[in-house]
C-alpha cells in the first residue's frame, strides 16, 4: 500500500516555507548596520535655485554636485564592497553616538545656510556691492545625551542672551562659558519658534570621550552651536536649496551669485559644475565624496569641473575623471579667483 501525503498540510507548509522566505528576506533588507552608504548623487542646475534681482542670464549653467547618502543595510553593504562609486562609512564618522536623525539633518541643513551666507558675502564683495552682516544668536543643533541641556533646550533653539547680556556669536558663547566651571548655572534667554522663555541650565564636565588630553572643560552640553547671521544685500538675493544639506557647494554658489551680479556670461555657454566649501576670504576648502560627485556631473553632460586642491580632492577627482574615461576638464581651485581666472580665458 502506497503512502498518500495529505495535500491541505502539504499546502500549509508551502505557505509557510514562503512565508519564511520573505520573512527572512525583509528581516536581511531592513536589519539596520552601523555604517552609513553613500553614493553619487545629482548635478543640479543653479539657476533656478539662486535668483538676483534683475540679475544677468546665462546661456550655459552653474551645477552643484551632491552624494547620496543613508543608513546601510546588508544588501548595500555587500554591493559597496564590490561597488568603485559606493562607499561605506562607519556611522560614529558621520553622526556622534548621541545625534539623532533629527538633530544631524538639522545640523546639515544649518550648514548649508552657512555655505550660502559665506557665498553671497563673497559675491556681492568681489562685484563690489554693499553687504551688512547682522549676527542674532546662536543656534542649538545637537545635545550631548546625559548633559545639562538636555530636556531644557531643543534642536532649533536659539540662545540669545547669558546671564541677561547680549550673545550674538557662537565665539561670544563659548568665551563667557569658559570661564564657569562645572556645578555653576546660568540663566540663558532663548528663542524658540516665535516665543521667548528663560531657562536656568547647569555646567557639567564632558564625557571623557568627548574630552580631549583628558581636560576637565564644562559645558551645558550643546555640539556644533552655529550663530544665526541676517544678511542685507543690494539687490536682493533669493535663494531655494529645499533639503539639500551640509556646505560643499559654497565655491558654486558663489560664482551664480557673481554671475548673475555682473554684466556678461561667465559660463559662455559652457556646463560647469564642482564643489568646495568657501569662507569670506574666497579660501576653497575640501568636501567629503569627491569621486562620486565626478560620476554625477559627468552623467549630467558638464564639461568642465571645479574640484579644491587641499585634501588630496583634485588628485582624487582626476583619478575618477580617468577611470569612467570622461572627458569633462578638471581645474584645481584653492581660491575662487582660480576659478574666475579660468573662466575669463574661456572661449
Amino acid at each position: 500500500m502506497k503512502d498518500h501525503q495529505n495535500p491541505r498540510r502539504s499546502s500549509r507548509i508551502s505557505k509557510l516555507s514562503v512565508l519564511g522566505v520573505i520573512v527572512l528576506a525583509l528581516v536581511i533588507a531592513l536589519y539596520p548596520l552601523p555604517y552609513y552608504v553613500t553614493s553619487p548623487g545629482s548635478a543640479n542646475e543653479l539657476a533656478p535655485i539662486i535668483h538676483v534681482k534683475d540679475g544677468d542670464k546665462e546661456k550655459g549653467s552653474f551645477m552643484l554636485t551632491t552624494v547620496r547618502i543613508g543608513k546601510a543595510n546588508i544588501p548595500q553593504y555587500l554591493y559597496a564592497k564590490v561597488s568603485d562609486y559606493r562607499e561605506l562609512l562607519p556611522a560614529n564618522e558621520v553622526r556622534s553616538d548621541d545625534e539623532t536623525d533629527e538633530e544631524y539633518n538639522q545640523r546639515q541643513l544649518q550648514m548649508m545656510q552657512d555655505s550660502q551666507h559665506a557665498a553671497t558675502v563673497v559675491a556681492y564683495r568681489k562685484a563690489g556691492k554693499n553687504v551688512k552682516i547682522i549676527s542674532k544668536g546662536v543656534y542649538v543643533t545637537g545635545i550631548i545625551s546625559g548633559m545639562p541641556a538636555e530636556g531644557k533646550l531643543k534642536v532649533g533653539d536659539e540662545i540669545t542672551e547669558l546671564e541677561g547680556k547680549p550673545v550674538k556669536t557662537t565665539e561670544e558663547l563659548l568665551k563667557k562659558l569658559a570661564g564657569k566651571k562645572a556645578g555653576d548655572k546660568v540663566q540663558l534667554k532663548v528663542l524658540r519658534g516665535k516665543k521667548t522663555f528663560m531657562k536656568t541650565v547647569a555646567l557639567a564636565k564632558f564625557p571623557k570621550k568627548l574630552s580631549q588630553n583628558n581636560e576637565k572643560r564644562a559645558g551645558i552640553g550643546i555640539t556644533y552651536p552655529v550663530t544665526d547671521v541676517e544678511i542685507k544685500v543690494d539687490p536682493p538675493i533669493y535663494i531655494k536649496t529645499s533639503e539639500i544639506g551640509g556646505p560643499s557647494a559654497g565655491l558654486m554658489f558663489s560664482l551664480e551669485i557673481l554671475n548673475q551680479l555682473t554684466k556678461g556670461d561667465m559660463t559662455k555657454g559652457h556646463k560647469i559644475a564642482g564643489t568646495g566649501t568657501i569662507n569670506i576670504n574666497e579660501e576653497v576648502g575640501p568636501i567629503g565624496g569627491i569621486q562620486q560627485k565626478i560620476v554625477a556631473a559627468d552623467k549630467a553632460g558638464a564639461e568642465i569641473f571645479f574640484a579644491p586642491v587641499s585634501a588630496n580632492n583634485y588628485k582624487d577627482a582626476v583619478k575618477a575623471a580617468k577611470d569612467i574615461k570622461t572627458d569633462m576638464k578638471i581645474i584645481p581651485v584653492k581660491k575662487m579667483d582660480d576659478a574666475i581666472n579660468y573662466l575669463n580665458k574661456l572661449k
